[in-house]
């Protein structure tokens, strides 16, 4: 394939003549147009764009004048035509182009004011195939990127956002805009249409239950530049990909500095923990260190599944991510300052736990009005060198009709509800996972070992460590029920769990020594039952 090339001089300023403008979004268009008309540049708008400019008092020219075509089919054809897109993409420097352009009446558009169909709108609410469809944006997309190309000497905002600072540009050189301008707004126009087309893209493979489509977008919007990422040497950006899931991404922060990128991380993982468990059937409490639980309780009262929590792992609690799966208050509130924490995160927020949250000014508090569904599909991924490795989220839950008891022994009542709870957390405990659990709280975490029996050891001997804290001599996992994220291969990881006095096991099973694990735990009076899921998090 023949490159094309073309030498293309690059004057640095230049006054516009001449604007289009075509926005779904009508903030900040009134106050657009007038800096625009105010520098003497005419301006050229299309259906409801032109109505709001000319209702404003602005003169404003239709664009079906510019063309000599009326606007066709509900408005679906209207600037897809010689005479929009000659304007844009014309070289002003190149005789041949300017010939083309004065036999065909074509007159030059020197600025592009655009912001699309809101797809991403409508698809975030759930709108139905034939309305999504219908908002999908074709001639914007179009323009917006023929202005793009040729920014030498085409202006193109897509963001309203970008208003005040083109009428700034324009106040400060006296009517002119300055190629480094041009060429800002002509990188942020592709990376808005890039994003566009991933929404739509997204939204395809969902509506046809396309897995893995041959070609994946993942896009997002910068929310905010991070003061560095994992360490002081990294960059970080924090983008919000519009999902509309309640999280981190679309919490309101009431107080407190900017989340860092560890925050952001961390609080992510306790909110999806803490989403796990239904308000309406009690309060749960996770708090987060290093994305991993350190301590997550349940209990009648919010109060309760707090201090259950945080007696789970005291010293690693401190400076932590705490989450709750109901409205936070006051007498949590006043709990939960007298530890440090990075973050609280909650649906919502009592006004007498605000006020008592406020007295730390650093301590960052967020709501998102309401909880991540655990079992909601959608995506997750990860980059590595080269690539993209893109998979459904784990959305996999076990009930009490899944579990198969494969020893001698039953698991008691109380013991079955300990154990489905246990193995809730290990789903979000860093493999290799063993979350050691009594009563609806967990005792001990034993997290991203590349040994499952030294998980079983660590889980344990955070357990022997908390119960000293309480001033408990005898170690929490006594009684307790014990969880595996995934089977274990051999038989020492169990016992390792038996030694530490767990009663009951859950484990997905599937291991070639399944009979040998089994038999140990026949042989010490332990019941086990597999989920024939597991659930690996790395």
């Amino acid at each position: 394939m023949a490159i094309i090339s073309r030498k293309t001089p690059i004057t640095d300023r230049l006054r516009p003549a001449r604007a289009l403008l075509s926005v779904s979004d009508k903030e900040g268009l009134f106050d657009l147009g007038k800096a625009l008309a105010g520098h003497g540049v005419e301006l050229v708008s299309t259906g409801g764009t032109a109505k709001a400019l000319s209702d404003a008092g602005l003169a404003v020219r239709d664009v079906s004048e510019l063309t000599g075509f009326p606007e066709i089919m509900d408005g679906r054809v209207k600037t897809l035509h010689p005479s929009v897109h000659g304007g844009l993409l014309g070289i002003r420097d190149d005789a041949e182009h300017q010939e083309a352009m004065k036999a065909h009446d074509i007159v030059p558009i020197d600025i592009v004011v655009i912001n699309l169909y809101p797809f991403e709108e409508v698809r975030a609410k759930g709108g139905d195939y034939p309305t999504t469809v219908e908002n999908i944006d074709i001639g914007g997309p179009a323009m917006i990127r023929a202005a793009a190309k040729n920014h030498a000497y085409v202006t193109v905002l897509t963001d309203p956002s970008d208003y005040d600072a083109l009428a700034s540009e324009l106040f400060e050189t006296g009517g002119e805009i300055r190629y480094a301008f041009r060429q800002k707004m002509a990188a942020k126009a592709y990376g808005r249409t890039a994003a566009y087309d991933a929404a739509i893209s997204g939204w395809f493979a969902e509506a046809l239950d396309e897995d893995n489509p041959p070609y994946r977008a993942i896009a997002g919007r910068l929310q905010d530049v991070m003061r560095y990422g994992e360490n002081p040497h990294q960059t970080a950006g924090f983008y919000v990909t519009g999902d509309n899931r309640p999280g981190v991404a679309t919490a309101t922060l009431h107080q407190g500095k900017q989340l860092s990128y560890n925050n952001i991380n961390d609080t992510d993982a306790a909110f999806e923990l803490a989403g796990e468990f239904d308000p309406a059937e009690g309060s749960a409490c996770a708090i987060i260190k290093h994305a991993n639980p350190c301590g997550v309780g349940t209990a009648t009262s919010q109060l309760d599944a707090y201090r259950r929590a945080l007696a789970c792992d005291p010293v690693s609690a401190f400076g932590g991510i705490v989450a709750f799966n109901g409205r936070l208050e006051a007498e949590t509130a006043e709990e939960v300052v007298r530890t440090f924490t990075e973050v609280i995160i909650a649906p919502q927020v009592d006004d007498e736990a605000m006020a008592i949250i406020s007295a730390k000014k650093n301590l960052r508090l967020l709501t998102t009005g309401g909880l991540p569904d655990p079992a909601m599909p959608g995506i997750t991924a990860k980059t590595v060198a080269g690539g993209l490795l893109v998979q459904s989220r784990d959305a996999g839950r076990i009930a009490l009709a899944d579990l198969r008891v494969v020893t001698n022994r039953q698991p008691t009542d109380q013991e079955l509800a300990d154990l489905i709870f246990a193995f809730r957390i290990a789903k979000h405990v860093k493999s290799n996972a063993i979350v050691y659990a009594k009563d609806g709280a967990t005792v001990g975490i034993g997290a991203g070992q590349m040994s499952r029996v030294d998980s079983s050891r660590i889980a344990a001997q955070k357990a022997r460590d908390a119960a000293r804290a309480m001033g408990v001599t005898e170690p929490l996992t006594i009684g307790s029920v014990v969880a595996s994220d995934a089977f274990f291969p051999f038989a020492d990881g169990l016992i390792s769990a038996i030694e530490a006095g767990a009663t009951a096991v859950i484990q997905p099973g599937g291991s070639m020594r399944d009979d040998d694990v089994i038999k140990a735990a026949n042989d010490a009076g332990v019941a086990m039952v597999f989920t024939g899921m597991r659930h690996f998090r790395h």
